[in-house]
């Protein structure tokens, strides 16, 4: 055989045999092997080919066994084993010594091993009993050095034979030395075996036992405080509460106070059945502690997983783990669900917190909310939309129907609502109270004293969030007498609007001045002229009568005085020079579309008319009752002249009537003015209304003579002493002024000439809307509608110029400058509307005496 092929195929001309560390220990601590050399063998394929009974050792068969006996052997808990292998030792030693073909044998081969370690150390192999001492895993770098070396050495492949055959022979020994002592560390084995069962027969027992006693333990836990309770009831008759009960009030409370608690719980039961399952398992079976808990997992988590389990013990304790499994997760299934529905409960009835800030804040709920929430649409609508978030005692899903059924444009604008009361602070902070830019607080419908009295609780309440207020309050009151409480709470955070009052003083003016109202409407509401304060520093050192015609888009009405503290003045004098921080109040479309242009050259002229209007005798019907009565008696005797008379026609009864009006802080005897005339009766009831001199009751005519005789011959010719000619003829005379609380109302009225109207809770809202978006505009708005001050009065058009003059809108305004008043708008005669701000100011028209301009002046 050539080295090439040697070299090519190492296993087709020999295998190699490593003996096992361990075999080498076992070896070398038996006495017969002591005088051996211990040395590494290899035994060629063709040399075993001769031996028919010989068969290679598993090395891993020899390393399992010596080295899990070594280290058991060694370990001083293994004492009793360690004495019955030396007892069992010697007896075999003493049966050996009998045995004298056996010793012979040993001697023979411990001198064959001499012999081979005397012949190899003549070749000049004297290292060869080192290389025994190593380590199995250097025996293998060792063994591929030597056929590395035996390529290198080919040439003596003669020796190299004889080498070989000398390994055999060594390898041969061993396997019978290995012969001899392979019954002792069987031997050794079987008894360190025997002591590891016993010892994990002995753990198995102990954990099963006790397994069963951690799941007894709760029911004589029971028991015991059960006997306690019984006893201690029976000893002591004064405790009523037995401590069973307290024990169970105690849970209760933490599984209810505490979020998380049931989850804990269930997370604990789960944990102590995975364990205790675990335990009892490994009392049952032959596997580790791991993997009996791994298994007992299985069983919680699916309690499929038991059916292949084999034995009676291992069936009963998977199928009570599986049970126990089953209940936890129908537990668990129950949690979830409960959650789940409380979170989708909580969303649908409006409990969750609202995330929002810079939005408007809207406490209560009323009819006037519609209308409120139209104009905070209208005014967000050049923003691109906003958030409006409402909160009341009302369910949410109610609040949203109600919401969708309103018939206008959201155009962008989210409105969100919530349940909750605006007197509990937690309420408050779910629907982000101190990041609102403005907080409405709407009154409630009924009881007026009621409702203000609410009111001043809700603003003690929002004076009490910890975490301050961003924005300011608008507190909607219903009683005047009420203002001054309300505000001495809230401080400088609230501005309050009177619903009443507003409403009485509105519908005062309208009565007096017919087409007041839809002015009104424009003014106040977002949807089309409004008033804006704003800072123009280019308008600096500028007088007042200049400022006037600076605004191409706007009209200004005042001057915001920083001087005096942020004061506003309406209607300035001409000389007033703008100082520095000064700020203008314009009526204009929106705060964007205006600014100051070029100062135009207008032409001044002089009034054509006597500006002195005298103040006539009149004779006003008011029917029905307010329980602000009282404020609208006093307000008419200021504006009305001298020998007035003020007829009230209602169904409360005369004797009460005085005795209302003294409560409500009217002295009749003050009354310079006016004589009040009381009739009883409903203003529904036709035959009522005929008892009335309804022909009699003078005001400003509503129509023009033109329209008016018109509308008669279209009506028909009646006779003048019928009730159908006394009402067309009291229609075509006077003023009939109606409260209107539904806005769908005006639909119907619009089709009849015969009346104007006012939209009570539309105009409060108005009035709500543009006060939330700005708070100083409700200054302006106090005294507009005050007994002193500035008012809004509509004029007719011969006071400022002749019939057919030619002027523009810029002259109109510096004439009417001369008695100290603003013109902000027209009527044309045949119009149907008042135009406020109107465009092209500079632009010269003809007008007629029979139009009408409405100013801004001093209260007559």
């Amino acid at each position: 055989m050539s080295l090439d092929s040697a070299e090519a195929s190492p296993s087709s001309s020999r295998d190699w045999f490593f003996p096992s560390p361990s075999f080498i220990h076992s070896t070398s601590n038996s006495p017969q092997s002591q005088n051996y050399p211990r040395k590494f063998s290899t035994i060629p394929r063709h040399s075993r080919s001769s031996h028919t009974d010989w068969k290679p050792p598993k090395t891993s068969t020899f390393r399992t066994v010596s080295s899990s006996g070594s280290a058991a052997y060694g370990d001083p808990k293994y004492g009793r084993v360690r004495r019955r292998i030396e007892l069992r030792r010697r007896e075999k030693m003493a049966k050996q010594e009998k045995e004298d073909p056996v010793l012979e044998q040993k001697r023979d081969v411990s001198k064959a091993v001499s012999g081979v370690k005397t012949a190899i150390g003549e070749m000049g192999i004297r290292d060869f009993g080192q290389r025994v001492k190593i380590r199995w895993q250097m025996a293998s770098y060792i063994a591929i050095l030597i056929t590395a070396f035996g390529s290198l050495v080919h040439k003596n492949f003669s020796l190299h034979n004889q080498v070989i055959d000398l390994q055999d022979q060594i390898s041969t020994m061993n396997i019978r030395l290995q012969a001899c002592n392979t019954s002792d560390t069987f031997d050794t084995i079987s008894i360190l075996q025997e002591g590891d069962h016993l010892s994990s027969k002995g753990l198995k027992i102990l954990a099963l036992t006790v397994s069963i006693a951690l799941l007894s333990m709760p029911l004589f836990v029971f028991k015991y405080i059960d006997y306690i309770s019984k006893f201690r009831s029976s000893y002591n008759c004064s405790e009523k509460v037995s401590l069973n009960k307290q024990l169970e009030y105690r849970v209760d409370v933490l599984l209810s106070v505490h979020p998380y608690a049931k989850a804990l719980a269930l997370l604990v039961a789960t944990l102590m059945l995975i364990c205790l399952g675990g335990l009892a398992l490994f009392g049952v079976t032959d596997d580790s502690l791991a993997d009996c808990l791994w298994l007992s997992w299985t069983y919680v988590a699916d309690s499929g997983n038991h059916a292949n389990s084999e034995g009676m013990g291992p069936r009963l304790v998977s199928v009570s783990i599986s049970f126990g499994g089953m209940l936890i997760f129908a537990m668990m299934l129950g949690l979830v669900s409960d959650a789940i529905s409380e979170k989708l409960d909580s969303l649908r009835k409006g409990r969750s917190e609202v995330v929002e800030q810079n939005h408007t804040l809207i406490l209560g709920w009323s009819d006037k909310l519609g209308s409120l929430l139209n104009q905070l649409v209208i005014a967000n609508e050049s923003l691109g939309g906003g958030i409006v978030v409402v909160m009341a005692e009302r369910d949410k899903e109610e609040m949203e129907l109600d919401i969708a059924k309103m018939e206008f444009d959201f155009r962008g604008t989210s409105v969100i609502c919530r349940s909750g009361s605006p007197l509990i602070l937690a309420d408050l902070k779910k629907v982000s109270v101190s990041k609102a830019r403005a907080i409405v607080v709407l009154a409630d419908d009924g009881n007026a004293d009621q409702s203000d009295a609410r009111a001043l609780r809700t603003v003690l309440s929002l004076t009490g969030v910890k975490e301050g207020l961003r924005g300011h309050i608008v507190v909607e009151l219903s009683d005047l007498d009420n203002e001054v409480l309300v505000k001495l709470v809230g401080g400088e955070l609230v501005e309050t609007v009177v619903a009443h009052d507003v409403i009485g003083r509105l519908m005062i003016q309208c009565a007096r001045q017919p087409g007041l109202a839809q002015i009104w409407e424009d003014i106040l509401g977002f949807e089309n002229c409004e008033f804006y304060i704003k800072r123009w520093p280019q308008l600096d050192g500028m007088q007042f009568e200049d400022v006037l015609i600076s605004f191409p888009d706007a009209i200004p009405c005042g001057v915001k005085v920083a001087s005096r503290g942020g004061k506003i003045i309406l209607n300035p004098e001409d000389s007033y020079v703008l100082q520095g921080g000064d700020e203008v109040l314009v009526i204009a479309e929106d705060d964007d579309t205006y600014a100051p242009g070029a100062l135009p050259m207008v032409w001044r002229g002089s009034l054509a008319g006597d500006f002195i209007v005298p103040k006539l005798t009149e004779k006003i019907l008011l029917c029905g009752w307010r329980r602000d009565m009282e404020d609208m008696i006093m307000v008419l005797d200021a504006f009305l002249a001298p020998g007035s008379e003020l007829w009230m026609f209602n169904e409360v009864v005369e004797s009460e009537r005085e005795r209302k009006l003294i409560d409500g802080g009217l002295d009749l005897s003050r009354l310079v003015n006016i004589t009040l005339v009381h009739r009883e009766g409903n203003a529904v009831i036709r035959r009522h209304l005929e008892s009335l001199p309804l022909e009699s009751f003078d005001s400003a005519k509503r129509l023009p003579y033109r329209e008016a005789m018109v509308t008669r011959g279209q009506r028909g010719s009646f006779s003048r002493g019928s009730w159908i000619g006394e009402m067309q003829q009291a229609s075509d005379r006077s003023v009939i002024i109606s409260e209107i609380l539904d806005p769908r109302t005006k639909n119907l009225l619009s089709m009849s000439k015969i009346s104007d109207y006012v939209l009570s809770n539309e105009l409060v809202s108005m009035a709500l809307a543009m006060v939330a978006e700005d708070r100083q505009i409700n200054d302006v708005l106090e005294e507009l509608f005050a007994e002193e001050g500035n008012e809004l009065h509509i004029r007719l058009a011969e006071l400022y110029l002749h019939e057919g003059e030619e002027m523009s809108f810029y002259e109109i305004i510096l004439r009417a400058r001369q008695k100290r008043e603003i013109v902000i708008g027209y009527r044309l005669e045949n119009a149907e509307r008042a135009v406020i701000n109107p465009p092209n100011k500079n632009e010269r028209r003809r007008w007629s005496v029979k139009d009408v301009f409405v100013v801004i002046t001093e209260k007559e």
